[in-house]
């Protein structure tokens, strides 16, 4: 892809993210500057830039640009947050949460996408980033509480034991659907007074899995 093509594409990612009602200027400004193409696999380079999901390794995929901006307002990261993201995938939700918060750390089941995340953030000089190959709906007890949760994968509803290590006055966003097919992106207020549920849109996620692949060994 030449300069004038990555950047002409990139122009379009960004006004595909403000008609999907993206507002945030920070959002915005940490989307624009965390390069998609460095996540996605090679085979798919031209096309990192569109805002569209992309398969990735593990038979996994790169969440649409839309949704991960969505996804990340809703999460409201301001620089004193320490944040949990369960299932980092190849990194790009977590470039992008790196950018905004003051600490990240991040899950993912399958121990090789673990690795390519890992190079690929230390490539970009990202280093507030902990990632490790883990059961994301154990969460990350001994770094609880946490001031933000946002999980990629869909649960059947919102896991008790991620709400558990969500701080009072924190949020936590996750996609909780029964089915393949219907799912829906809720964001989750934990106040004084209990939990506080919005949901923001329909979506599609991989679901959450209990328990670890067999890729990962004993």
């Amino acid at each position: 892809m030449t300069p004038d093509h990555r950047s002409e594409s990139l122009m379009r990612l960004m006004l595909s993210l403000r008609q999907a009602g993206v507002t945030d200027k920070r959002v915005l400004t940490a989307m624009e500057s965390v390069p998609r193409d460095v996540f996605v696999d090679r085979a798919f380079k031209d096309r990192s830039w569109e805002d569209r999901p992309l398969p990735i390794a593990c038979g996994q995929t790169i969440s649409q640009p839309s949704i991960v901006a969505v996804m990340t307002e809703a999460l409201n990261v301001t620089p004193r947050c320490k944040v949990l993201e369960i299932g980092a995938g190849s990194g790009y939700q977590t470039a992008i949460l790196a950018r905004l918060a003051r600490r990240v750390y991040a899950i993912e089941r399958h121990r090789p996408l673990v690795r390519l995340a890992r190079e690929r953030l230390e490539g970009l000089g990202i280093h507030n980033v902990t990632i490790r190959t883990g059961d994301g709906t154990r969460g990350w007890p001994e770094q609880a509480p946490f001031d933000r949760i946002l999980v990629a994968a869909a649960a059947d509803d919102a896991p008790r034991m991620l709400l558990d290590q969500l701080r009072p006055g924190g949020i936590m966003v996750v996609p909780v659907g029964q089915s393949d097919e219907v799912q829906q992106l809720i964001k989750i207020e934990k106040t004084e007074d209990g939990l506080d549920y919005t949901v923001l849109s329909d979506v599609l996620f991989v679901p959450l899995i209990e328990g670890m692949p067999e890729e990962n060994g004993p």
